[in-house]
């Protein structure tokens, strides 16, 4: 949480980011019921309902009475018009993995250091959702993206965030190649078993290591050429 941020603001802040970055709920969408989601975002009730306040206050949601908390149909987020020529682009899976290795390190570590314990808390749950899958042999694409934007999230970076649409690609491509040509995955499970357990223990220079280390692998064992 960043010095002088209220809890109540950090957890409206965390909504939004399941909304806007995540992808998680859509305009129109109903969220969890009070119960649910103090618990997932590690908050109180009576903190969930200031949050969500000033999600209502700022025409994100809106509460529709014997129904619950929705966001809003007419909410849009602003369109990224600096990176939008980019993310139009036709880049090449070694451009996306190369944008990987030069943010996604470092993301690793500003996150350790940030995020709040209701963050951490989210990644490492994300984690293990993802080994979960992996086990089962399920499409783990949409938990992987959420994995990813997680951290960066974590981060407190703003432009870190913008830079996720291009990550996200990266790392959708990286999955759907895993699945296709039928590659092992078992490094994609000890790594991220190593990236949590340093951000778990707060070990930035640990957890940014880690995350080099993971993407090193994926781009060896999907033989993305380097220029």
């Amino acid at each position: 949480m960043k010095n002088g941020e209220r809890l109540s603001d950090s957890t409206a802040d965390a909504i939004l980011s399941m909304i806007t970055i995540e992808k998680k709920y859509k305009p129109g969408d109903k969220l969890p019921n009070e119960n649910d989601l103090s618990q997932e975002l590690g908050v109180s009730r009576i903190t969930l309902r200031e949050a969500i306040r000033i999600l209502v206050a700022g025409n994100v949601l809106e509460i529709k009475r014997g129904k619950g908390t929705f966001v809003r149909q007419d909410f849009a987020e602003q369109p990224l018009t600096e990176l939008s020529p980019i993310l139009s682009a036709k880049v090449g899976v070694d451009d996306l993995f190369e944008m990987r290795l030069i943010f996604e390190p470092e993301a690793a570590y500003y996150a350790t250091i940030r995020a709040t314990e209701s963050e951490l808390k989210r990644i490492l749950a994300i984690g293990e959702k993802i080994e979960e899958m992996i086990r089962q042999g399920k499409d783990r694409t949409q938990e992987e993206m959420a994995f990813h934007r997680s951290i960066a999230k974590a981060t407190h970076n703003e432009f870190m965030n913008k830079l996720m649409p291009v990550i996200q690609e990266s790392v959708s491509k990286g999955v759907f190649l895993y699945e296709k040509e039928h590659l092992p995955v078992e490094d994609v499970v000890a790594d991220h078993r190593m990236i949590m357990e340093f951000m778990k223990n707060r070990n930035a220079e640990g957890a940014r290591n880690a995350m080099k280390i993971h993407i090193l692998h994926a781009i060896q064992v999907l033989d993305i050429k380097n220029k």
